[in-house]
């Protein structure tokens, strides 16, 4: 059933390698030197290269989209909060905040940890889906 406050089983993607982060960039034409270039990202001020956004954002429309339904789907929308570094595992979570007539509203997160067990948001997203009325359970 939907109803507010169910919750989609945490996933775990990684840990992330730069290897995906060049494939990443390859699929999605960003080669951005910032993304596998140690040096390059030591001169914009960074530890190291990082992930794409769009990287994140799209493991996270895979995860809502088995989670809600890819046909039921109707809105996704995220924020960006911080970077995803190489050796990152990724913990994608969901849980149904609202339900209103056959539409179910989501907030989604994303967090990454780090090899060090350090755990930090870097990612927040919401999502829309509708359903048949089978499959929801009412506000009460």
């Amino acid at each position: 059933m939907i109803a507010p406050g169910a919750r989609a089983d945490v996933v775990r993607v990684g840990p992330l390698t730069r290897t995906d982060f060049v494939r990443y960039a390859g699929a999605g034409g960003d080669f951005n030197p910032i993304h596998h270039d140690d040096g390059f990202a030591a001169s914009a001020g960074y530890p190291s290269v990082f992930g794409h956004g769009l990287l994140t954002a799209g493991i996270l429309s895979g995860f809502a989209c088995d989670w809600l339904g890819r046909r039921n789907l109707r809105a996704y929308g995220v924020r960006y909060v911080a970077q995803v570094w190489p050796g990152d595992t990724l913990i994608l979570s969901g849980e149904i905040t609202r339900v209103s007539g056959n539409v179910a509203d989501a907030e989604l997160r994303v967090e990454r940890e780090s090899p060090d067990g350090e755990r930090a948001v870097v990612l927040r997203g919401t999502a829309s889906a509708v359903y048949p009325e089978a499959d929801r359970e009412e506000e009460k």
